[in-house]
């Protein structure tokens, strides 16, 4: 009995202590939960009832040189998922069947955009008024499910502009890694290609902050009113130096062609007038996500539409160059502006090799400015040789070949300029031949140009030597007031004295107003054109047709270069194509009627 006592006693002080053990952790517990874990908890609790929303600035708006809209945006909604709040219910399996997505194309963006678990993580942009309706209608269906207007892009293909434009997409997670990336988001848009892109931080403004209150299903209960809003800043607008009749007569003049590409500027100043390339694409379609299908189709097409080929487009110059040799040559004091060389008898050996002119019949004896009218390459080969690879690739360096124009659009492409150390790396020491001149004399070869950088060099020849750098952007308006004019800048000055630029001008006005220009065709009695043909050989088709005009001669206000690609002769397809614009251009400036051509036509 004694025992039994005793055991009943130490159970109950077994009792006790179990008891006090479970209150010290209950007081632990609370001590916990009330101080330590206080603020951590305190903002998860305001986490679930507050949805923080970036709101989105208005991207600035892009113009013409005249404000006439190129680049406009659009009112959009945009859906959204909070991930905390979707996880309660069965948010995606209706929201896979109202977008016609699966849950896991779904889970993905999410994951993709995912910010934190309690902000909207963007699931599909521009979606339709109608799903905007149902969500409202049904939002007990769609726990977790937010959407808010925004802007989009707005684009206008017709003016087949977008090599200039370029468009805007999400950021990627590469992108937001790199340095400069702050105040990105996943999710946020950001310029890919073009302006879009070299002017992103100043188009898109500053995101601002909502903070909205919602019940614990998710439904919206409003603004939150214990925390103010942050206002976005809107994007800041540029002006360019575009002119969108003269853009859209570019875009026409092509669409008739293959593939090709047109550049204008203005030799005074270096502003771009127009640039384009064909074919294009619509950079409106970037504007929500493009189908996958889609994006192989553009970029499996061989046409390359997505190639930028005014900045990015390599070519054999062709025949548009030989100014360069010739001003080389006479600069060296190799040749004068009377003297002639050898006549042209339709081709030249050198070596074991024959090498040709384009006029088989020959041109004979010729001088410096007639080379350049008739396109002699028999005379340009001679001159090659007397100036050699290194000393014309130099002369070719101070004209801008081989260098970027530095010009406001990123990516380009510097394109190449041998000398006898590529040659060495290339081919192997002493594994190539001085015959490798004759190519490069005259635009051929490896010597390779984009059309930007051969608008400019022939800017220089218009211009009197000086060449500007080039620039798309003209003014720049904050949205809060305040303009900002872009200052001409000097790019670099071509090699050549005034009696050698007196012969290369020359050369520019015998190409069409000469008796055997090969640009005749060009002549018209309102105005004078000066310019050169090229028929650039290209090794995976038909010959490039080239031309690079300049207007009005005496005092010119405007270079046009084009290409078109496997179309044959300069004289033949490029000319009158760059003729055309040229005389919208003046048409324009000087308030006239359609302007008919008076010349012939002729080659290369």
């Amino acid at each position: 009995m004694e025992r039994f006592k005793l055991s009943l006693a130490g159970r109950e002080k077994i009792s006790y202590m179990i008891i006090l053990i479970i209150c010290l952790v209950l007081l632990f517990g609370l001590i916990k939960l009330q101080i330590v874990e206080h603020r951590d908890l305190a903002i998860q609790s305001e986490n679930n009832r507050i949805r923080v929303v970036p709101i989105i600035p208005r991207r600035g708006l892009v113009t013409d040189r005249e404000d006439r809209i190129i680049i406009d945006n659009r009112p959009s909604y945009t859906l959204s998922v909070v991930p905390a709040e979707e996880a309660r219910g069965t948010t995606l399996p209706n929201l896979a069947e109202l977008l016609n997505l699966d849950t896991l194309e779904i889970r993905n963006r999410i994951k993709k955009n995912l910010v934190s678990r309690y902000q909207p993580s963007t699931v599909k942009r521009d979606i339709p008024f109608e799903v905007v309706a149902i969500l409202e209608e049904q939002s007990k269906r769609f726990p977790g499910v937010t959407y808010h207007m925004e802007q989009v892009r707005q684009y206008r293909p017709e003016l087949g502009v977008e090599v200039v434009t370029g468009y805007v997409g999400e950021v990627s997670e590469e992108e937001l890694k790199r340095p400069g990336s702050q105040g990105y988001r996943l999710g946020s848009l950001t310029g890919k290609k073009g302006l879009e892109k070299q002017y992103d931080k100043l188009l898109r403004g500053r995101e601002g902050t909502a903070y909205i209150e919602v019940t614990a299903s998710g439904q919206i209960l409003g603004e939150y009113q214990e925390r103010r809003p942050v206002p976005a800043t809107p994007g800041t607008n540029l002006t360019l130096t575009i002119d969108n009749d003269l853009q859209l007569a570019c875009t026409q003049a092509l669409d008739t062609f293959c593939c090709g590409a047109v550049v204008a500027i203005d030799p005074r100043n270096g502003e771009i007038l127009a640039m384009t390339s064909y074919p294009t694409y619509d950079a409106n379609m970037f504007s929500s996500v493009i189908p996958e299908s889609t994006w192989q189709e553009i970029s499996s097409d061989t046409t390359h539409p997505l190639l930028n080929r005014p900045i990015k487009g390599l070519y054999p110059p062709g025949s548009t160059v030989k100014f360069v040799a010739v001003g080389a040559a006479l600069e060296e004091g190799m040749i004068s502006p009377n003297a002639t060389l050898k006549p042209c008898p339709g081709g030249m050996q050198f070596g074991n090799r024959f090498f040709r002119c384009w006029q088989p019949s020959g041109h004979g004896t010729l001088a410096a400015a007639g080379s350049l009218e008739q396109s002699c390459d028999v005379f340009l080969y001679q001159v090659g040789l007397k100036l050699g690879v290194d000393l014309l690739s130099e002369y070719y360096d101070r004209c801008g070949f081989g260098h970027r124009t530095e010009v406001d659009l990123p990516n380009e492409d510097p394109g190449l300029n041998p000398n006898s150390g590529w040659y060495d790396n290339h081919y192997g020491v002493n594994k190539w031949t001085s015959a490798l001149v004759l190519n490069n004399a005259i635009g051929q070869g490896e010597l390779l140009a984009t059309p930007l950088q051969l608008t400019l060099f022939f800017c220089g020849l218009a211009n009197g030597g000086v060449v500007y750098q080039p620039h798309i952007v003209k003014k720049i308006t904050h949205a809060f007031g305040g303009e900002l004019e872009v200052t001409p800048r000097i790019a670099f000055t071509l090699p050549f004295s005034p009696p050698t630029m007196e012969v290369l001008r020359e050369g520019l006005r015998l190409v069409v107003e000469g008796e055997h220009g090969t640009a005749r065709r060009l002549r018209n009695d309102l105005y004078s054109v000066g310019g050169k043909t090229g028929t650039a050989q290209n090794p995976h088709g038909e010959d490039h047709s080239w031309f690079v005009g300049v207007a009005p001669l005496e005092d010119p206000e405007i270079v046009v270069c084009a290409i078109v690609e496997n179309a044959g002769h300069g004289s033949d397809v490029a000319a009158p194509l760059v003729g055309q614009i040229i005389r919208t251009y003046m048409e324009k400036k000087l308030h006239l009627e359609p302007i008919t051509m008076t010349g012939e036509a002729s080659r290369p």
